[in-house]
């Protein structure tokens, strides 16, 4: 519950406090979640279901791939900016895959990025988060919470949204402890200690180059 009221306390646009990075870098190629926080029952009446799952592809696709990542992960920028593309190319585009994304949050900021991305729907979502991906090393450097929030306002309004708009999704006070507790859900039931993190068909892997991806998937496919 200690790391949940961390990531919790100042979500409020208007009350933004200091915060931590619970982040390890000490394994290659990803970043380690130290602290995971513990469900409590204080969290049994947060209803998980009201989230919307963040998927792309056809949902008959022979393989499915979860990530789990943070949107303040620099493992995780590189990813999306790089193999991800080419996996979107090759096996999303193609109905070869379906691809689910579910954001972990090591800090606040990267739950504030999760807000913004969630703000525009289903239908922006993915478009967003690849602009804060793109940008992380701009916004998530910004210092001071309120210049991060400004950050991810700056990218919500190339997407197409206002101030008004983006800041009634940041002070959502009830969707960001369900965005929460659906967090630990996911990332608790399959195990998911480092970011990126893949669950393909069932079995959990690793950050790995996009040719090790690419041999993974074809055996799944028969290939």
């Amino acid at each position: 519950m200690q790391r949940r009221n961390l990531i919790l306390g100042g979500v409020a646009v208007a009350g933004l406090g200091g915060w931590a990075l619970t982040r390890n870098s000490s394994t290659p190629g990803s970043t380690a979640i130290v602290g995971a926080a513990n469900a409590q029952s204080s969290d049994a009446d947060v209803d998980t279901s009201t989230i919307t799952e963040m998927v792309m592809g056809d949902a008959d696709a022979p393989v499915t791939i979860i990530e789990y990542a943070s949107f303040t992960c620099p493992h995780c920028a590189a990813f999306h900016q790089g193999p991800f593309k080419q996996l979107k190319a090759d096996y999303i585009d193609t109905g070869k895959v379906r691809f689910i994304y579910r954001e972990v949050y090591f800090d606040r900021p990267g739950l504030w990025a999760s807000m913004v991305a969630r703000c525009g729907g289903e239908a922006k979502f993915f478009g967003i988060a690849d602009l804060i991906y793109k940008g992380q090393s701009d916004w998530v450097r910004g210092g001071e919470p309120a210049a991060i929030v400004e950050g991810l306002r700056k990218i919500g309004r190339l997407a197409g949204m206002d101030n008004d708009t983006l800041n009634a999704c940041l002070q959502d006070a009830d969707t960001a402890q369900t965005l929460v507790a659906w967090e630990a859900e996911n990332r608790e039931g399959d195990d998911v200690t480092s970011t990126p993190s893949f669950i393909i068909n069932g079995t959990k892997q690793s950050n790995m180059s996009y040719a090790d991806f690419k041999t993974l998937i074809d055996a799944e496919l028969g290939s």
